[in-house]
């Protein structure tokens, strides 16, 4: 597929700007107030912050408030508990959930992005890297049954690597610590998303090896999430967000990263504009962000198989795609 002449692309981008949302584009009034979280502040969020800052959610009457929750289990955990009505976390939450005694029940009704945003970065530069590399060292790694360290079994074992025999994997590093255990001196690879992984890179304490999300291939990483009590309350939010979504996943899809930028900087102030471009470009080079808010059933099947070979979840405890994910919402945006 030929990539579209720079004149045209920027026309491309300028018109997803006044692109209407359709069927879907009276605006909810009054407008609707929305408790928002979402699990942590990362570049890898991007068609999300360009909807916040140009608009989109106002334009749909929308009226939506930010927390960042620091981690799936703290975002299902508002959801839970009912101080957020739309939670931004992994899908593999809905599934824990769904598989335990909660009377509440979280179903995912769009996706942001195609698969995992982190990156895999080694303490020296290696002109040639290849997985088996990591035999026998310590890797910076994430929660326990958490997405981020599902995926990263999931590409070591496509590798021939045993995560539990070949590797030392750093799992109980908290979140906002993270980048500091690195500079420490903890791990000899670790995976960090953007922006932690561009501002090592620049700052000559890490260099970029892999991207796991490519290893893994398209699987759903981060989904946008409500009960289903509240998606039967509210089909018209629901609704209007899923048409949020993917009008900014189709604008961030045709528009230049330099162009991207400066919609973004005010949710990543202090960062130069330049890395943040770099950022964007990375995310761009690998399709970590869908084209369409739609999970599959596909996806979240896959999903299972990589909880199930990480031993976070039984054969037995797989569930209906049905029980987890209502995709009505995303099959109805124009």
């Amino acid at each position: 597929m030929k990539s579209l002449p720079l004149p045209r692309l920027a026309g491309v981008a300028l018109l997803a700007l006044f692109i209407p949302l359709a069927a879907h584009a009276e605006a909810l009034n009054p407008p609707v107030k929305v408790r928002y979280e979402e699990v942590v502040r990362s570049i890898l969020y991007v068609p999300k912050y360009v909807a916040l800052s140009q608009g989109y959610f106002k334009d749909a009457g929308l009226d939506v408030s930010m927390k960042t929750s620091q981690g799936t289990d703290k975002g299902m955990t508002a959801l839970l508990s009912g101080s957020a009505d739309i939670v931004l976390i992994g899908p593999e939450a809905s599934i824990y959930v769904q598989n335990s005694e909660s009377p509440v029940k979280p179903k995912i009704f769009a996706g942001l992005t195609a698969t995992d945003g982190f990156f895999l970065l080694a303490r020296k530069p290696i002109e040639k890297f290849d997985w088996s590399m990591l035999k026998g060292k310590d890797v910076i790694g994430f929660r326990p049954g958490s997405n981020p360290i599902v995926f990263l079994e999931t590409a070591l074992r496509k590798h021939g690597l045993d995560p539990q025999k070949d590797v030392k994997l750093l799992n109980n590093i908290g979140i906002p610590a993270r980048a500091g255990a690195w500079m420490a001196g903890q791990g000899e690879y670790g995976i960090f998303l953007e922006p932690e992984a561009g501002e090592l890179v620049r700052n000559g304490k890490g260099y970029i090896v892999a991207s796991v999300g490519h290893e893994v291939g398209q699987v759903d990483y981060t989904v946008f999430t409500a009960t289903d009590k509240y998606i039967r309350d509210n089909p018209k939010v629901i609704q209007a967000w899923t048409d949020v979504v993917a009008r900014a996943e189709k604008y961030v899809k045709d528009t230049p990263a330099a162009t991207l930028t400066p919609q973004i900087m005010t949710f990543f102030p202090g960062m130069d504009q330049g890395a943040v471009t770099e950022a964007i470009e990375r995310y761009k080079q690998y399709q970590i962000w869908k084209t369409s808010p739609l999970v599959t059933a596909e996806a979240m099947a896959k999903l299972q198989d990589m909880l199930v070979a990480s031993a976070v979840m039984k054969e037995t405890a797989r569930v209906k795609y049905e029980d987890v994910v209502v995709a009505d919402f995303a099959k109805k945006v124009p």
